[in-house]
């Protein structure tokens, strides 16, 4: 490190964004990258640790203060080849996480961590311009090696990371998607404005050039008996995610209008990736739209819809408003509950806190919907902790709405077509039985990783887990792997 004091000298500079007013008409990444200088000056204020939490609180182990150091001293090709060792996709994941090793840093203790998402996405956008990104295809003594026929079910990042760890190994590996293109959520769930898709598909060609071969339109289970993937000697991974959707069981549930978050997103995402449904997806333009979710996938929902011209939007927040700064001495080195700032606030979008909602109006026809009924929360500690939620009398609003998108996440994987066929055990949250160790089902050579195993979490834990699924298959198939566990 250049100096052991930079932290106290040098402030957190977050990525530049586009203005709101301009990166709300159209549909492109709107947060640059850091420059390379301000990468290396960011890099420097890392305190390395005696005892490196955010190393420990990132699902895949990112070695961060190596990187940070490496950076801070402009050595860029070791920093990559470090964020390459544990990370099979940081170019996502510098896009897309929310960074739980930032929370973890020493420096959030003053708050203002180190901005370890920023010079992620820095290094890997640097490896790529300067052509350091390359297919790793496996080595002779791999090949060499008993190999697996193995088949992957979904390509998710679990799925993703999982077939490339594979393939790199020697194994003859095939990733079949039901949708038209690659990707799963990446592509069809998550707005350009947040992952233009080239972003993905640089990188499936890299996996191309890996030995990954690609199946798309085929639904595993209905199209394509999963026996007739199961021959003797093949393996099955199933990364097929999270993706029945929890509802919201209130009065006009049933009006037109109301939609899951996703079947928006994703007619979104396609009119735009090819011009596939153009014409056909749900469109906001003129409409006041509800938001009902507080996470993500209702932030998509709100950009989308703000994007596409809508008259108002608004995002209900189940839970009350956090406070402006939470207490960090309390929660660290874990996510300290605070009000964060919200892009889409800025550019239009509202968030309400703390309302419940209980009913959907129909118009006057009394087949669409046309406002939301909210009832008012106090939420509260019980003696053993757990929060209660009781509804405020008196105290109830409605908001007009020709557009609600139901964004409250998802309860588990899809029960019908692969797992019918193969009468494979859930546990009780009805995800798919798979061990956190060797991520075996309930039958024989047939593997479950991500979403579809873990429940609805964050991309980074999907990496990591198709990573160790990907190491407890190359174990079955050898007897051993030398494959990272993480």
């Amino acid at each position: 490190m250049h100096s052991p004091t930079a932290f106290l000298r040098i402030p957190r500079v977050e990525p530049e964004r586009q203005a709101p007013g301009r990166r709300i008409r159209h549909w492109h990444e709107y947060e640059n990258p850091l420059p390379d200088p301000r990468a290396a000056e960011q890099g420097a204020r890392c305190m390395d640790c005696g005892v490196p939490w955010c190393h420990g609180h990132c699902p895949v182990h990112n070695q961060i203060p190596e990187w940070n150091a490496l950076v801070s001293e402009d050595e860029w090709r070791a920093a990559w080849e470090q964020l390459e060792s544990t990370n099979n996709f940081p170019e996502l994941t510098g896009r897309l996480c929310p960074a739980p090793c930032e929370d973890a840093c020493t420096l959030r203790l003053s708050g203002s961590p180190v901005t370890i998402r920023a010079i992620e996405l820095a290094i890997v956008e640097h490896a790529w311009q300067r052509g350091w990104v390359r297919p790793q295809r496996p080595t002779p003594a791999s090949l060499d090696a008993p190999r697996g026929q193995v088949s992957v079910v979904g390509s998710g990042p679990a799925g993703l990371a999982c077939a490339q760890q594979l393939a790199r190994a020697g194994h003859a590996v095939t990733v079949y998607e039901a949708a038209p293109k690659i990707g799963g959520l990446l592509r069809y769930g998550i707005p350009d404005f947040r992952l233009e898709k080239r972003i993905l598909d640089r990188r499936l060609d890299q996996m191309r050039e890996e030995g990954v071969r690609f199946r798309t339109g085929v639904r595993v289970g209905a199209d394509l008996p999963a026996r007739d993937l199961m021959t003797e000697g093949s393996i099955l991974v199933l990364a097929c995610g999270s993706s029945t959707p929890r509802d919201v069981t209130v009065p006009g549930r049933e009006l037109g209008g109301v939609h899951f978050a996703l079947d928006y997103l994703s007619g979104q995402n396609r009119s735009l990736d090819c011009g596939m449904d153009k014409g056909r997806h749900m469109d906001a333009r003129d409409l006041d739209v509800v938001v009902i979710g507080g996470g993500d996938t209702g932030s998509d929902c709100v950009g989308t819809a703000i994007r596409q011209g809508a008259r108002s939007v608004t995002q209900i927040q189940y839970h009350s408003e956090p406070p402006h700064q939470g207490d960090v001495l309390t929660h660290w080195p874990e996510p300290v509950p605070e009000l964060k700032p919200n892009d889409h606030e800025a550019e239009g979008g509202r968030r309400i806190w703390g309302w419940e909602t209980v009913a959907f109006r129909a118009d006057a026809d009394g087949e669409r919907v046309a406002g939301v009924d909210l009832q008012r929360l106090h939420w509260s500690r019980t003696d053993d902790g757990r929060w209660r939620r009781e509804p405020v009398t008196g105290e109830s609003r409605h908001l007009p709405a020709q557009l609600v998108l139901i964004a409250i996440g998802y309860r588990h994987p899809a029960h019908g077509d692969v797992i019918a066929e193969l009468d494979l055990r859930l546990d009780g949250r009805g995800n798919i039985a798979a061990g956190d160790g060797d991520y075996r089902s309930s039958r024989e050579g047939v593997f479950a990783c991500g979403d579809a195993r873990r429940g609805q979490s964050l991309i980074v834990w999907a990496i990591r887990e198709g990573r160790q699924c990907a190491e407890s298959v190359d174990t079955y198939v050898r007897g051993g792997s030398e494959l990272p566990r993480v």
